[in-house]
């Protein structure tokens, strides 16, 4: 594709809601559906600015056009400005300077330096695994800037390379195909290793989950290994073995590890011997039916991680997603000793906090235990949700206990 012309608001094609459908983007919300749409930007094409008015005629933003989605245009700015390459680079230098505190204690060379809404960008992600960033682009507006944006994260960081895993389903929804591969620098090697709290990580950049690894759940691995010591841990949807390794190296008693995938308990083994932790026992096979074996078996633990994929991506799956929450949770609290603790995760958009919390609730009914709620978990501080938009808090986390 060709680089992106600079687009002016006085220049750009103009989006008319209807009455009264403004009130969002008063409020700063960054997305405009199609249903708030009175007349659209006509001519404009996929990823091109155009200028949001009200139905009174109020200049409201400056916004990308996808015709393709249910969500049309997501804002660039609330100001009249020049969309362009100074403006991106711009955007992502000032997103990489906040983390740049954080870069340079050393904890970790694997973090987000762009969280897409959050950080001004609809669309644009962006990881640093050590010299590499690894950018998915999930949105029309995103797309048309990816040659802007990647020169932008090698000007900010002085990374080696910048690998592209725009494979996200999301883009399907945008009326993208879906992309993957080098955008700056060599394609070798597609697997790199990483450092986090002392333990590493090899991170496959071609077919990991995501953009390789869960960069979100950084801190919670941390958490997770300073309550493992003595304890028999059980880590369910594993992947490639963070809860796990964390448990074992925080001194668990024994850490039983399960996932469906193979190949991801390969690397998790892989990830085990690189850090001289041969001790969990990986299994693989469906969760939800190895969860029920080791009920019927009568097996207890003292620590279970349940960190499953999204179940709901949307509103529209929460029931079906609920169902499958609660029933993994259930299992969970029945297979805990005791004064046991449950870390319980949800990644699913289109389940909020409140309504997670109920079924865990309602899961501990079913289950006839008696829990206590001690801590509420989150993604790290590089994944920032933007106030005026809480769709980007997708990452919710309970630390329940099973009373004596």
């Amino acid at each position: 594709m060709p680089a992106a012309s600079a687009v002016f608001s006085s220049s750009a094609a103009k989006l008319v809601l209807k009455p009264g459908r403004e009130k969002s983007l008063k409020r700063h919300h960054p997305w405009v559906y199609s249903g708030a749409v009175a007349t659209a930007p006509g001519g404009a094409g996929p990823g091109e600015t155009v200028a949001v008015h009200s139905a009174s005629g109020e200049f409201l933003a400056l916004a990308a056009w996808s015709p393709a989605s249910q969500i049309v245009a997501r804002v660039w700015a609330w100001k009249q400005c020049a969309i362009d390459r100074a403006f991106l680079h711009d955007r992502v230098a000032h997103a990489v300077a906040l983390r740049s505190e954080a870069w340079r204690e050393g904890a970790t060379d694997a973090m987000r330096l762009l969280h897409a809404e959050s950080d001004g960008l609809p669309g644009v992600i962006a990881d640093r695994y050590a010299g590499t960033i690894v950018l998915q682009l999930t949105s029309a507006g995103a797309e048309r800037w990816r040659e802007e944006i990647a020169d932008a994260l090698i000007d900010a960081t002085g990374a080696a390379r910048v690998w592209e895993r725009s494979d996200a389903e999301v883009r399907e929804l945008e009326g993208l195909r879906r992309a993957s591969g080098p955008l700056r620098g060599p394609r070798e090697p597609t697997a790199i290793t990483v450092h986090e709290h002392g333990l590493r990580y090899e991170v496959d950049l071609e077919h990991g989950h995501k953009t390789g690894f869960y960069l979100d759940q950084r801190e919670n691995r941390r958490r997770v290994r300073s309550l493992a010591r003595g304890r028999d841990v059980l880590d369910a949807f594993c992947y490639t073995g963070g809860f796990a390794l964390s448990a074992a190296a925080g001194g668990a008693r024994s850490v039983l590890a399960l996932d469906i995938s193979a190949e991801a308990l390969e690397r998790a083994q892989a990830n085990a011997v690189l850090n001289g932790l041969p001790g969990v026992d990986w299994i693989a096979g469906d969760v939800f039916k190895m969860l029920r074996r080791l009920r019927d078996e009568r097996r207890e633990f003292d620590l279970v991680v349940l960190d499953p994929p999204k179940f709901a991506p949307t509103a529209a799956h929460a029931e079906k997603a609920a169902r499958g929450y609660k029933d993994i949770n259930l299992l969970a609290f029945k297979l805990l000793r005791p004064g046991g603790l449950l870390v319980t995760f949800s990644c699913s958009g289109g389940v909020p906090a409140e309504l997670f919390q109920k079924i865990l609730a309602g899961a501990a009914l079913d289950a006839g235990a008696k829990v206590q709620l001690i801590e509420k978990l989150g993604a790290g501080p590089d994944h920032p949700v933007a106030l005026n938009f809480p769709e980007g808090d997708y990452l919710k986390g309970l630390v329940c206990r099973v009373a004596r």
